[in-house]
């Protein structure tokens, strides 16, 4: 009895382990269910009805690094990993095993006795963020626990690189490099994402408190003396012939980025490098807000209709749609109230369609004005970021910060500012003749003086459609963003062989509209891309960009000799959808989906598995923009137009004669475009040479001052003695284009030219076509930073290039 007992007990303990276990099964998959599904809401929508498809991923690095705009951190987007991390892995929808973080485990294990850590989002990274439960306070904990391990293995590693005297394997070294700040600058990456598209109080308070500590340790890397001296003695070693092209030029390049962060200074010199490092970063975040700020501060409300007389449908539709988010709940398209914004989509509305000139006159001076008041000034924040680079520059041995900004471009300051005055040369002519005729056109409508800064667009808009019998409102109804995205995505697969679909399982956003993709190539996953289409003004910054949430990587792949998979962002800020309409966008917005898409498609499609110069990581900041402009080529393409401009109702294409319109307007004032651009660059340049905001021989001179002198040569019309571009000139600023916004221009050569070898096949020639487009993915979006850009170029033309294709692709060549 007692035995039968104790047989008893015994069985009732095994079944009360195996309830156990069968319990934390249950709770484990129940987790790894919800880590798979999308929160309620985020599902797939109808996208007839909402203009949309399915929602997914996320991405945090513009085209080589967005983060805080600082160099320091630019810089380690050049020679550190920056993007995913490995580990175990989770099952989708659909059987695909998906690479986890590697340092999921660990940092689960190091945080097991404090709860808050081992369920901070940021720490226990994930392949697709879960960017609908990172919040404010998970940054700071996140960012000092994934420092403090990484500082750690930086240690070891030193220690191990002193005792060898720096001698180590180059793959071997090479993957210690990569690992090193892998899970630090995704974690801060998908913090700096969601700022840029989710900005809020908290956030930002966050951001300022971390950031330091971010700088710091991007610094300690960028300056670290013993993983310099390795990349040196690798460098000198036998070993170095035998490596790969991509191994030689991350060991060259490792070098020629850590003397320009500093790792050669010592003593105070070094202490106070980086003290211009922090101070650069904290006022890059500032006048990013201010702009962000002041945008938002100002709008318009109006009530009657004769003051909002010329304006279309759309634009009352999505100012009706605003007055309703501000309050009025009754407004409609047809009645009103109205308001307008400085949003891009409503602000320039008013500057194309609005009859009442001073509606147009009041929205432009705010504009121009942006974040040149008080309390949200960007001037005294530009001097002093202009003061600091200049004395960095100075620190590392330099003329000035131009010089230091293309030591790692291909262009020199004296050949960019070289091709910026033949440009000029070549545009200027046009220019003059372009505002000559607008002016005559505008007195043809009873207009009389001269013409204005809100006058220009208005009356630009008023000609053209005179000239080539169409308005962009006109046009909208066959660019729905669904057909325009799917022609699209039939594009890249005509040119590049792959297909792009929307991805498996459910992913985690930061917004119902965003959309998650996956590209296909020989039958196989490749990539994946989060689209966030729309403009969102009262969180999200303006413009469009193209960030890195994870790149390609051998090092980094959870399985033997596997890789992982880039994962893209994608931000727009176009028209949104408005009532039970889809997104219907304007034939620029049509373009700057291709221009990102182009971004997208080299960080994705690279064939490089060195982790560290792998899609858009480590190439020329003039280089990066080739694939970009290259694509909005194919805008003006008649077969890839014909599968995507559809009317949205009707299902009919866009009429063979309004495309030919279309296609004829296509240089209407290129010139003036042109000098635009060029202006911006050259006084970019000038700010970072020539310029001193502190130098006691400009007493008074202002950089608005500056800005105006360029504007004498560059433009053919005075700026507004009030103007302040530069207090919103986020792109020098806070994007990290400071002596680089030249770039635009150089790259545009590199891209016409491309573009130029489809021409000479003939765009008609499918087989040609096709056989040219394979050569341009495996060149110039395969081979990633991994070879020097001029290489690559050569590689896919067969010879170094030449401006005449965009001299022509503008228009700008004299009859």
């Amino acid at each position: 009895l007692v035995k039968r007992s104790r047989r008893m007990a015994n069985s009732m303990n095994r079944n009360r382990r195996l309830l156990l276990l069968l319990c934390i099964f249950c709770v484990i998959a129940l987790g790894l269910a919800h880590t798979c599904t999308a929160p309620e809401g985020n599902t797939s929508v109808d996208s007839k009805a909402k203009g949309m498809f399915p929602a997914f991923i996320n991405f945090a690095l513009r085209p080589l690094s967005r983060l805080s705009g600082c160099k320091a951190f630019r810089s380690v987007g050049r020679i550190f990993p920056n993007k995913f991390v490995q580990a175990s892995s989770v099952r989708l929808r659909g059987g695909r095993d998906q690479p986890f973080s590697s340092l999921q485990a660990s940092a689960a294990a190091a945080t097991a006795a404090e709860p808050s850590m081992s369920t901070n989002p940021l720490v226990s990274l994930e392949m697709f963020p879960r960017y609908d439960l990172v919040s404010a306070e998970h940054v700071l904990p996140a960012m000092q626990q994934l420092i403090k391990d990484a500082e750690g293995s930086l240690e070891k590693l030193e220690a191990k690189l002193k005792e060898n005297e720096y001698q180590m394997k180059c793959v071997e070294f090479l993957a210690e490099v990569e690992k090193l700040s892998d899970h630090v600058e995704r974690s801060w990456g998908v913090v700096q994402h969601l700022k840029g598209v989710k900005d809020n109080e908290a956030l930002r308070k966050s951001v300022e408190e971390a950031q330091p500590a971010v700088v710091q340790f991007n610094l300690k890397l960028m300056q670290n003396e013993a993983l310099f001296n390795t990349f040196k003695a690798i460098k000198d070693s036998k070993e170095f012939s035998s490596l790969t092209p991509a191994q030689k030029r991350i060991v060259e390049t490792s070098i020629r980025d850590a003397e320009l962060s500093g790792v050669a200074l010592k003593g105070e010199e070094k202490k106070h490098y980086n003290e211009l490092q922090q101070e650069l970063a904290t006022l890059s975040t500032k006048f990013s807000n201010n702009v962000l700020d002041s945008t938002k501060a100002f709008s318009v409300r109006l009530e009657k209709k004769e003051d909002v007389a010329g304006l279309p449908a759309s634009a009352l539709a999505l100012a009706a749609q605003s007055a309703k988010a501000k309050g009025d709940k009754e407004a409609t398209p047809e009645e009103g109230p109205w308001v307008f914004t400085l949003d891009m989509p409503s602000y320039l509305a008013v500057q194309q369609h609005a009859k009442d000139r001073s509606l147009r006159e009041k929205m432009y001076e705010q504009y121009i004005t942006r974040a040149s008041k008080e309390g949200l000034d960007n001037t005294p924040i530009i001097n002093k970021i202009l003061a600091l680079r200049q004395e960095t520059a100075k620190l590392l041995g330099k003329r000035h910060h131009a010089d230091v900004s293309t030591a790692s471009k291909m262009a020199t300051y004296e050949s960019a500012m070289k091709l910026l005055k033949d440009l000029r040369e070549s545009s200027y002519s046009f220019a003059k003749k372009e505002l000559q005729e607008l002016q005559a056109f505008a007195k043809s409508q009873g207009f009389e003086g001269e013409l204005m800064p809100w006058d220009t667009t208005y009356y630009a808009e008023r000609q053209r459609e005179a000239l080539y019998s169409f308005n962009e409102e006109e046009v909208r109804p066959y660019f729905s963003l669904p057909r325009v995205l799917d022609g699209l995505f039939q594009l890249a697969n005509r040119l590049f062989d792959i297909e792009v679909v929307p991805a498996e399982g459910n992913s985690a956003v930061w917004n119902k509209d965003v959309q998650l993709w996956q590209i296909n190539r020989d039958g196989k996953v490749a990539a994946y891309f989060y689209l966030d289409p729309y403009s969102r003004p009262e969180e999200k910054r303006g413009g469009a960009w193209m960030d890195v949430c994870a790149g390609r990587s051998r090092v980094m792949s959870s399985e033997k000799d596997g890789v992982r998979l880039p994962i893209a962002h994608m931000v727009c800020n176009q028209s949104p959808p408005v009532g039970d309409k889809p997104s219907l966008m304007t034939f620029r917005e049509v373009e700057t989906l291709f221009h990102e898409f182009g971004h997208a498609l080299q960080h994705m499609l690279t064939s490089e598995n060195e982790g560290l110069v792998a899609g858009i990581r480590g190439v020329e900041w003039d280089a990066v923009e080739t694939p970009s402009q290259f694509m909005e080529n194919w805008c003006y393409d008649k077969a890839t137009i014909d599968k995507l401009a559809v009317h949205y109702e009707t299902g009919k294409k866009m009429p063979d004669e309004l495309w030919q319109k279309i296609k004829a307007a296509k240089n209407f004032r290129s010139g003036s475009m042109m000098l635009r651009q060029l202006q911006f660059a050259v006084t970019d340049l000038e700010l970072h040479s020539n310029f001193n905001p502190s130098a006691a021989d400009q007493p008074g001179k202002t950089v608005h001052d500056l800005y105006r002198e360029v504007a004498k040569t560059y433009q053919v019309t005075d700026p507004m003695p009030y103007d302040r571009f530069l207090c919103a000139f986020g792109h020098i600023f806070s994007g990290g284009y400071s002596a680089g916004y030249y770039s635009y221009k150089w790259a545009e050569v590199l891209s016409a030219d491309c573009f130029g070898a489809f021409e000479e096949v003939g765009l008609e020639n499918e087989a040609k076509v096709k056989e040219t487009g394979r050569r341009f993915r495996d060149t110039i979006l395969g081979l990633g930073g991994g070879r020097e850009p001029l290489e690559v170029f050569k590689m896919f033309r067969g010879r170094e290039p030449k401006p005449d294709a965009l001299l022509r692709h503008s228009g700008l060549v004299a009859a």
